[in-house]
């Protein structure tokens, strides 16, 4: 008996090896490494907007994994879109060719255990060994953003202001300098220009 599979996670593939090899059976697993990396958690957190990612860098950097959700209320507002935004960052990331299937949402939702059939979330949180990850991920964005360098002082002032009833360079003369018309002189059937150009 000859079985092939693909996409097994490394705890699954050993598994089945092991089960294989009691019965006798040739066994190819081809295992995909579903665990987060930086690269992987960078491209999530990059990914998200604004306020999911706020959220998402509550949880791993304020909460070292564990933030309740009024605390996330009071920061980010209604936490609908956030949480909307992170889940869908992970099909996304399987589309993207970004991670493979299988990789598990690295911020879950915490249930109120007094009442488990109400589903209300008290809390979100990160897996223990997923926090230093994204941790690395934050800081590997912030460096991507960089510091915008302090601007040069300008230089002191040296000459005089201009004037702005100067006549600007290239006008011949003060004359040749256009008008300002106004709407209501035109609506109003004013001669913007009676006057001028006689008597010359």
């Amino acid at each position: 008996m000859k079985i092939t599979i693909e996409g097994a996670d490394k705890d699954f593939a050993e598994k089945l090896v092991a089960l294989a090899a009691a019965h006798h059976a040739e066994l190819t697993v081809a295992a995909v490494d579903t665990n987060w990396t930086v690269e992987r958690a960078t491209r999530y957190l990059r990914s998200l907007p604004a306020g999911a990612r706020r959220f998402a860098e509550m949880v791993i950097v304020d909460g070292d994994g564990y933030v309740d959700a009024d605390r996330l209320r009071d920061a980010v507002g209604k936490l609908n879109g956030p949480t909307v935004a992170l889940s869908r960052a992970i099909p996304r990331g399987v589309r993207e060719g970004w991670w493979p299937e299988g990789v598990s949402a690295p911020i879950t939702p915490v249930y109120d255990p007094d009442n488990p059939s109400w589903h209300k979330n008290i809390a979100y949180e990160m897996t223990r060994e997923n926090v230093p990850v994204f941790r690395s991920a934050i800081a590997a964005l912030a460096t991507d953003r960089g510091v915008p360098a302090s601007p040069e002082p300008p230089a002191p002032w040296s000459g005089e202001a201009p004037s702005a009833f100067a006549v600007p360079s290239g006008w011949a003369s003060a004359e040749d300098v256009p008008m300002v018309v106004f709407e209501n002189d035109i609506e109003a059937g004013h001669d913007t220009k009676s006057g001028q150009g006689q008597g010359g």
